[in-house]
């Protein structure tokens, strides 16, 4: 991360003296994983906020991606009298929103009022596995690479469309082309700029198969950190579009074309910085821990699933030649695995494909250390790599529905282990809520086939 765009506290109140700085966003991301909170007062952030955190409703991990209250979460109902959460700023995420005047951000961790942990909160679930690795040494880096479609329609024309009719930002596929991306230069470049005033090290941008579609991609870090700059640059990149009159969507499958992703890269070191994937003299250039590791996410990638793929639409994405995954496979370097194995030496790592845009990046890489230390922790035997089409290889299926997935997750006894009963079954119930109410919508398509035919 390019540290000279964070701010420390000192830092802070000399741009809030200067009156450089009057606002400061406090934000924690939520189940569906979206930033919510609060804008304070600079100078109130400073004399309270930095001290006692600020308080939240505890519905905000409790609700459908709508902000609908919703019955059985046991932190939050009518019955509890949805009390406070307190967001309590963690420091070393304080940084400058470049294109949001006067602002600077800084991200939370939630706790109750007697100071214990939300365990439910997507980033203390991902700290949790984190340290289950500092108790063995090892630290944990990630990058994530979410792609997006780009629309000539702000947001809010496009909710009045009820987002139909849509005016890609590119006309054909230009995948890596580079005339199609120069029209929405404008735009990626506010959001490569935003993205480096606001702390992270961007690596480039290209095109993609879709029309309007684009990725931007960034340095990998640790991983804490990787899953915040995502959670930022997620929403900072819909408000620089905003900003244009234009729209963005992450959503892993807007329609019958190529879908979204979100492929997530991660590796291992040593506490000293060591790598510990690679040895030369193992099979592929794979250290015994490294193999163990991927065998671990490789077992359990029907059971997490749920973690990777957290939305009814997140599996319409999962179609066979589409570079989206279908099957559980890993290969080396190879496109049509669910986990891609490439780089060597230091750069020796495991890209799990499963994602879409849509994901929460804290569960997933939550889902993806946890798989590992289970493979570790059992000394889990890597199968030989699918070599050729993984689609073809007669390999079992991802599961094709959120239905499958969440009844994968009620009886993964790596997932209950590893995040405890309580995280387990608040995701759950947070999957049968949109299952709920996507088997009571009446949708277009159906008014289309059935209005006049049937």
């Amino acid at each position: 991360m390019a540290r000279s765009a964070m701010l420390s506290q000192a830092e802070l109140q000399q741009l809030v003296t200067a009156g450089e700085v009057d606002t400061v966003v406090v934000a924690f991301t939520d189940m569906q994983g979206r930033l919510v909170g609060k804008r304070v007062a600079a100078e109130h952030f400073l004399d309270e906020v930095a001290r006692h955190g600020v308080e939240c409703c505890s519905y905000l991990l409790a609700v459908d991606v709508e902000m609908n209250t919703v019955a059985g979460y046991p932190i939050a109902d009518w019955g509890t009298g949805y009390g406070d959460l307190v967001l309590r700023p963690d420091f070393a995420t304080l940084r400058r929103i470049p294109w949001l005047p006067g602002t600077a951000h800084v991200l939370a961790d939630a706790h109750w009022p007697d100071g214990s942990p939300v365990t439910v909160s997507p980033r203390q679930i991902l700290a949790a596995q984190i340290a289950r690795l500092t108790e063995r040494g090892l630290v944990a880096y990630a990058a994530t690479e979410l792609e997006f479609l780009v629309f000539d329609a702000s947001y809010r024309q496009a909710w009045a469309g009820g987002y139909r009719n849509l005016t890609p930002g590119t006309d054909y596929n230009a995948d890596y082309g580079l005339m199609a991306g120069t029209r929405l230069e404008p735009l990626l470049r506010d959001i490569r700029l935003g993205m480096t005033g606001a702390g992270m090290r961007c690596e480039g941008v290209k095109g993609e198969c879709h029309t309007g579609q684009q990725e931007i991609t960034f340095r990998y870090d640790e991983a804490l950190t990787a899953c915040d700059n995502h959670s930022v640059y997620k929403s900072g990149a819909k408000e620089i579009a905003d900003q244009h009159g234009k729209s963005l969507t992450f959503m892993a499958k807007f329609d019958e074309r190529e879908g979204n992703s979100c492929h997530v890269h991660l590796s291992l070191r040593s506490a000293e910085g060591a790598t510990v994937f690679a040895d030369p003299a193992g099979p592929h250039g794979m250290s015994a821990l490294f193999r163990n590791f991927l065998a671990g996410q490789l077992a359990t990638l029907s059971e997490l699933t749920l973690c990777y793929a957290p939305n009814i639409n997140s599996y319409k994405r999962f179609v066979g030649g589409s570079f989206a995954p279908t099957v559980i496979g890993w290969g080396l370097d190879n496109r049509t695995c669910a986990l891609r194995v490439l780089g060597s030496g230091d750069s020796l790592r495991v890209e799990c494909r499963v994602p879409g845009g849509d994901v929460n990046p804290y569960l997933a890489v939550a889902a993806l250390i946890a798989a590992g230390l289970h493979g570790i922790d059992n000394d889990l035997q890597l199968p030989d790599p699918i070599v050729g089409d993984a689609y073809q290889a007669g390999l079992p299926h991802l599961p094709v529905t959120l239905a499958d997935a969440a009844a994968a997750f009620a009886e993964s006894t790596v997932a209950r282990k590893a995040f405890g009963d309580d995280v387990v079954e608040h995701y759950l119930h947070g999957a049968r809520v949109e299952l709920d109410a996507f088997n009571t919508a009446v949708t277009d398509w159906e008014r289309v086939r059935g209005f006049e035919r049937f």
